[in-house]
């Protein structure tokens, strides 16, 4: 991220600190955090709004639209943009969701711990005060959680927190649908389904219902999943469906994310996304002859882990960068190591009778013409795992080095099926190819289409986003209230904590005349904890595009002031991101519930405040020195 923005959004947050602007000194770190929440406030939500980024220096932009790749996109040099960058990158691996609400969170308890430090709370009581703070919301999450089973039931049913009264039915549809069936020519027959899809003019909402009995309500409790991907999840499910068709696991079902892969092809539009048995790549315009001559007949196929180039070497061998010896630098131009390279690959392929090549990593493009010459087919940049899957389903043994193949570990059975060819149309790439061992692995590819290339990629991060909380959720078999409804209550119990605390010390100063400030300290850090969760909810209810901001806040406050007047237990809570103000009566409640992931919401939220902390006390390492002086206010996570 270039200096001039960095700067530009300190001054921002410097103004909503409001009088108490910091000194540029002194804890630049947490401003540094709030600053870089702050560029992702408009992404956090389900109507998330595509963002152009440019490169100063080359003028190259990229478009971007989950928070994930905004952080990534700005490329962070300082030391804190850099530890909130692996943060994110840390989550996002795992999860695939919920960056979103960590760097809001992060952004917001920074605040916090700034606004602690201008009242004189030492480091040490803030990192206490706000630890109980995430302790009460971790409890509040364990006891609002509602079981899987509870809602993977048929019929559109929604259940409420365990040992809460359930108080939301759910309204039917009174829509229009239109039945269709989804039979293509490019589609293999195991992916018969029936969509019912209701006419709009946006895109299509889905309900998925499968030919075969549902494994019980996943496709319902999926959709209470999507988060606004409707048609991203309902790829997810197709592609649980067919892992199920092999596993046969109908009492205790499971996604193994492992065994699936996502092909991204331009230039189709996005109705004809689909899953698919197999392994499906894409092959470039000199690589399709060589396909349509080897296609549909049982192959010999040799596995690369790593590189096919000659200046490869995995990572015990690799030389430090710029390193040259004298011997290689007087080797003649004209007769190149490469060409040699090449000459002794080639011919160990030739020698095994080997017609197709799959490697993880890239492959030099003269090694990918001459083997196309030979009518050898070469595919690179194949997911790990599905090579494994397709190496142990041939009876193959993965090298690293071409080098090492030998007739035992080259194998048998794997067929190539074209499944668009799109040489005709002058497109790049030519063809998808569906690569098959037919042995019944489990591996599934979800094809990501678009006719708009930019959209590529949001597309493909919505995709695994799904199939991760999916994932999840029948790993954790417990869910969370979600739009809000979940940090509602966290809200009101650490409300009703702080002040619990502050009147305790109020009345301990009253009868003694020398209490002590701990406790108001205390309440006041938990209100600002508080006050994070009600800037993350109605930045959600904002982005979900019902609401103004004052709006949002207003409905907010309001909710809270019920919930102390009234009691309302945790099922009653309204969940903003979906509803308007004056929709939340008994009679009339939204037509489909949103739920969230106890795993991905836990972990967001701690993640959050680790964040804080190691900035907070390098921070305070940075200005106080580490001496013994300084020691006192320190606290070791």
């Amino acid at each position: 991220m270039s200096a001039k923005l960095t700067n530009f959004l300190l001054s921002a947050v410097q103004i909503m600190l409001g009088s108490a602007v910091l000194n540029s000194r002194q804890h630049i770190g947490l401003q540094r955090v709030s600053a870089l929440a702050e560029t992702v406030r408009s992404s956090v939500g389900p109507n998330k709004k595509y963002k152009f980024i440019q490169d100063d220096t080359s003028g190259e932009s990229v478009l971007v639209c989950s928070c994930f790749r905004i952080i990534e996109s700005l490329e962070p040099t300082c030391a804190v943009g850099q530890l909130v960058l692996e943060t994110v990158q840390a989550h996002h691996k795992v999860y695939r969701s919920g960056s979103g609400c960590l760097l809001l969170l992060a952004g917001a308890w920074s605040r916090a711990a700034l606004d602690c430090l201008h009242r004189g709370i030492s480091v040490t009581n803030i990192i206490s005060f706000m630890s109980e703070g995430m302790d009460i919301c971790l409890d509040v999450c364990k006891e609002s959680t509602v079981l899987f089973e509870d809602l993977a039931v048929t019929g559109r049913r929604t259940a409420a927190p365990r040992g809460v009264e359930k108080t939301f039915t759910e309204a039917p549809q009174g829509s229009r649908h239109m039945q269709r069936a989804t039979k293509s020519d490019d589609m293999t027959p195991n992916m018969s389904v029936r969509r019912k899809t209701k006419l709009s003019r946006h895109f299509c909402e889905t309900t998925l219902h499968l030919d075969e009995p549902d494994v019980p309500g996943v496709s319902h409790a999926a959709e209470m999943l999507s988060h606004g991907c409707e048609g991203s999840m309902k790829l997810v499910v197709e592609a649980f469906q067919l892992q199920s068709k092999k596993n046969q696991e109908l009492r205790n079902p499971m996604f193994d994310i492992s065994k699936v892969m996502t092909c991204v092809l331009p230039g189709l539009p996005e109705g004809r996304a689909c899953v698919l048995h197999g392994c499906v790549v894409l092959l470039s315009h000199e690589q399709v002859s060589v396909a349509h001559q080897i296609k549909e007949r049982r192959l010999k196929v040799a596995f690369i882990n790593g590189d096919l180039t000659h200046t490869y070497r995995h990572l015990g061998f690799k030389k430090p960068p710029g390193v040259q010896p004298v011997s290689e630098r007087s080797v003649p131009s004209g007769s190149s190591k490469e060409d040699e390279w090449l000459e002794k690959v080639v011919e160990v392929f030739l020698s095994l009778e080997v017609n197709l090549i799959l490697t993880t990593g890239l492959a030099c493009e003269s090694l990918i013409q001459t083997c196309c010459r030979h009518r050898i087919l070469l595919v690179e940049r194949v997911n790990s795992p599905a090579l494994r899957l397709i190496a142990n389903s041939s009876g193959a043994l993965p090298v690293t080095y071409p080098t090492q193949l030998s007739e035992h570990c080259v194998g048998t059975g794997v067929q190539i099926f074209i499944w668009t060819d799109l040489s005709s149309y002058g497109r790049k790439p030519a063809a998808a190819v569906n690569i098959s061992t037919g042995g019944g692995v489990g591996l599934v590819t979800a094809v990501i289409t678009s006719c708009v290339d930019g959209k590529l990629q949001a597309l493909e991060d919505q995709f695994w986003a799904c199939a991760h909380r999916l994932h999840h959720a029948l790993k954790d078999r417990v869910l969370l209230p979600g739009a809000g409804a979940t940090e509602m209550l966290c809200i009101h119990h650490l409300q009703k904590a702080a002040e619990r605390h502050s009147q305790a010390d109020a009345d301990r100063a009253q009868e003694t005349k020398t209490g002590t400030a701990a406790g108001l300290h205390r309440g006041h850090v938990l209100q600002l904890m508080a006050d994070g969760l009600i800037d993350y909810i109605t930045t959600v209810t904002v982005n979900a595009g019902r609401f103004s901001a004052v709006e949002a806040r207003t409905v907010v406050s309001r909710q809270l002031q019920n919930f102390h007047r009234d009691q309302i237990m945790a099922g009653k809570f309204s969940q903003l991101a979906l509803e308007a103000e004056g929709d939340a009566s008994a009679d009339k409640t939204p037509a489909a519930r949103i739920y969230d992931n106890l795993s991905v919401k836990q972990e967001a939220w701690r993640k959050a405040l680790d964040l804080v902390f190691l900035v907070l006390q390098t921070d305070a390492e940075v200005i106080t020195g580490t001496g013994r002086k300084g020691e006192d206010n320190l606290m070791l996570l």
